[in-house]
């Protein structure tokens, strides 16, 4: 169904790659190693947990709180 503003999506392509999406456009690739280890993170993550994850691998999450 339509994803809500700002929401982020994912997608496992059988080539290995993950898409990523977020409100319906597509903000990062990811492959490789980081495919693996992201979709180990999100297989079995509550939803929430999933869209801080997303976040995190779009590099979204370190608005307003730089390290």
């Amino acid at each position: 169904g339509p994803v809500a503003r700002g929401e982020f999506s994912y997608r496992a392509t059988k080539d290995g790659r993950v898409l990523i999406d977020r409100g319906g456009r597509r903000v990062t690739v990811l492959a490789g190693e980081r495919a693996r280890r992201f979709l180990r993170r999100a297989e079995g993550a509550d939803p929430q947990a999933l869209q801080l994850e997303l976040a995190r691998v779009t590099g979204n999450y370190q608005r307003g709180n730089e390290r």
